[in-house]
């Protein structure tokens, strides 16, 4: 939370500068178009294992043989690999003998590369289009007319309904919004300044505690009430606190394998952020309500619940005394930057903080990655149906190069479908069914055995 308290404020005072926020994405490409590179061979060498498979016709059993075949049409392999007798790519040795713990790892292992691959398509798109429209507002500072071009047929309704005219876009987007990003990121410091400030002194002089004076009314005969106005304030002060616990998530390296993908987020991922909402809910809860004056907290439903078990011995109650000072120690290091000294004393990266990144000239790489993707001359190029929806985009990176098809067909990102519950082709075998309980004793017994206790603690 102490991250998120000095993060929050200062990204949103960041892209109120419309030539920083540009600089700011430009320096993420090359970071994310490399991932993405790398989930792209991670899968494709999967998948020649698959084929491979598939191929083999000695050592293997009828079991085995079915097993391959869910397997593959789970993957959906394009038919002109599996009757290829080209050079492939270099994989791994496929073993003599295939075992169940072998195609239950290489089943687990196409499947969280599938994710990981749809999880950078999908971050690489975004990061695209959101470079491309920060390109276009700064280049329509000459005609004073904005005009992103014709959403896509999937996008929301808002995004696809016009009502605003070029000029009327421009103004807001250009002198609007910046404002509102400044207003809110003050309003925003004044509440991370007020948690903090009630953090440290909610024990030492709990009467001078901004929580506390905003939540519980302080009239003379009403003292000790919390009104729907207090109970407003309370919302406030707790869903900002939870949001800025959770903001560090997408920072923090340990916790970069997880992440949350539109449509297409990974069962262990989901499960992940459940499990961290779920943990913080009950410490952040307690902490909100040790803000207000033990008469108040004590009446609760919570505290009635679950906080009288927490407040239960003397440990506790020193615990709840000089556990929040250590809020000071996340804030100091966002604040002046210690995770980047950090990083350049031991060579370890803690934090993503693209901030040095965006000017000292990592963004010029990201600037040339943005324009060969948006001319469709790069190996990562857009599909067609891509291209055509940010037609409209008037942007620097265009020029009159016309994007060649060749690209597009050829595209690594083309090479697997980008829909996991396509038709499988005609020439495919006929499905034949597995139990399902032989797969998941198989794929938990590969586990258990590739991994040691703390890989097994975290992963689950």
């Amino acid at each position: 939370m102490g991250h998120g308290l000095v993060a929050i404020p200062r990204r949103l005072y960041r892209n109120a500068n419309i030539t920083t926020r540009l600089r700011r994405l430009q320096s993420q490409v090359p970071a994310v178009n490399e991932k993405l590179m790398d989930s792209i061979n991670v899968l494709e060498n999967l998948e020649s294992q698959l084929t491979q498979l598939r191929q083999r016709k000695n050592g293997i059993s009828r079991d085995h043989q079915e097993w391959i075949e869910e397997i593959s049409e789970g993957s959906h392999l394009p038919e002109a690999r599996l009757l290829s007798t080209g050079p492939q790519p270099p994989t791994a040795a496929i073993p003599a003998v295939i075992t169940d713990r072998y195609l239950a790892d290489l089943a687990r292992k196409l499947n969280r590369a599938r994710h990981k691959r749809l999880r950078f398509i999908d971050t690489w798109d975004c990061l695209i289009q959101d470079a491309a429209s920060t390109q276009a507002i700064l280049d329509a500072s000459a005609s004073k007319r904005l005009d992103f071009g014709d959403a896509a047929p999937h996008s929301p309704y808002l995004d696809r309904l016009k009502i605003l005219t070029p000029h009327t876009r421009y103004i807001l987007h250009h002198h609007i919004l910046p404002k509102v990003y400044i207003f809110f990121a003050a309003i925003l410091s004044l509440a991370s300044i007020c948690i903090i400030w009630s953090e440290l002194i909610k024990y030492l002089a709990p009467q001078l505690s901004i929580i506390r004076f905003t939540v519980v009314s302080n009239r003379r005969n009403e003292e000790g009430k919390v009104h729907f106005a207090g109970q407003i304030m309370a919302s406030f002060w707790m869903c900002y606190m939870i949001t800025a616990a959770l903001a560090s998530f997408s920072d923090i390296k340990v916790w970069g394998n997880r992440a949350l993908v539109k449509r297409n987020t990974y069962g262990e991922s989901a499960t992940w952020y459940a499990g961290q909402i779920a943990k913080l809910t009950v410490p952040l809860a307690y902490n909100f309500l040790t803000f207000l004056p033990p008469d108040v907290h004590r009446e609760t439903t919570f505290y009635q619940f679950l906080g009288q078990l927490i407040n239960l011995t003397p440990l506790g109650k020193g615990f709840d005394f000089f556990f929040p000072i250590f809020i000071l120690v996340p804030v100091c290091a966002t604040l002046f930057n210690l995770y980047g000294r950090v990083k350049g004393i031991f060579r370890f990266d803690i934090m993503d903080d693209d901030e040095e990144v965006a000017f000292s000239g990592g963004w010029r790489e990201g600037r040339d990655l943005i324009e060969r993707e948006l001319n469709g001359s790069s190996r990562l190029g857009l599909s067609a149906q891509q291209q055509q929806q940010r037609a409209g985009t008037q942007s620097s990176y265009r020029d009159d190069a016309a994007p060649s098809p060749d690209n597009n067909i050829n595209s690594p990102l083309n090479t697997f479908p980008r829909s996991v519950g396509t038709t499988p082709s005609s020439h495919a075998p006929p499905q034949r069914q597995e139990p399902s309980s032989r797969l998941a004793a198989a794929t938990a017994a590969a586990e258990e055995e590739d991994e040691n206790f703390f890989q097994g603690f975290a992963h689950r």
